[in-house]
């Protein structure tokens, strides 16, 4: 029996679109890298490009964890002797919102000409706009899992944290509701139904006996 392999062009290629609003850099990558290379796919293939298009919104409201937009630099040659650049992540932030993410997807690439080719498969514009309303893209929840063939595996959003505030004010509502519940008198209880003994015929009751006599039968 031999293993299936992709062959360029066989697989119809789909578009999924995420939403980077506070999303962590490095977590939001690890998702977005195996959809470039097709890695959610049954029917993947080292040496073939079978992944599809991502496209991001709101790169510019990405997040680091720590202190890393103080810590973390990123290093870029001119070519020239002591062209070496250093530049921290909140200053290259400023001047490129978009290189942050697109710097973290490179990083978990295969580093030859196929990763590349997978690489310019991913759209990452500043705002909430796109210009790739044409291709209907696919609704991609964040850290959701990875995606079928298919479609895209929507996970119903968490329920929204409440604050210590919050939960403080629920806890002392719930006494109070529950004390008003007992002060309310309980409603009365409706009147039993009396019960009346049934009335016998007239011909065969005492009463019609001992007014007829035995002469007048």
């Amino acid at each position: 029996m031999n293993c299936y392999q992709a062959k360029a062009g066989e697989l119809a290629k789909q578009w999924y679109v995420i939403d980077a609003t506070g999303m962590v850099v490095g977590r939001l990558a690890a998702q977005i890298a195996p959809i470039l290379m097709g890695k959610h796919r049954p029917t993947y293939t080292p040496h073939i490009d079978t992944g599809d298009y991502v496209i991001v919104t709101n790169v510019e409201k990405v997040v680091f964890t720590g202190n890393k937009w103080q810590q973390k630099t990123y290093q870029r040659y001119t070519g020239h002797p002591g062209g070496q650049k250093d530049e921290v992540a909140a200053n290259l932030f400023k001047r490129r919102p978009d290189r942050i993410l697109h710097l973290a997807v490179q990083r978990m690439m295969p580093k030859n000409k196929i990763g590349r080719h997978m690489l310019s498969k991913l759209k990452l514009y500043v705002g909430e706009g796109h210009p790739h309303q044409a291709q209907a893209p696919i609704p991609l929840e964040p850290l959701s899992g990875r995606p079928t063939p298919a479609g895209a595996v929507l996970v119903p959003k968490p329920k929204a944290r409440t604050t210590p505030s919050e939960t403080k004010a629920e806890a002392t509502a719930a006494p109070a509701s529950a004390a008003s519940t007992a002060s309310e008198p309980a409603p009365a209880a409706p009147p039993e139904p009396v019960e009346r003994p049934p009335q016998m015929p007239a011909e065969t009751s005492p009463s019609a006996q001992a007014e007829t006599g035995p002469g007048d039968a």
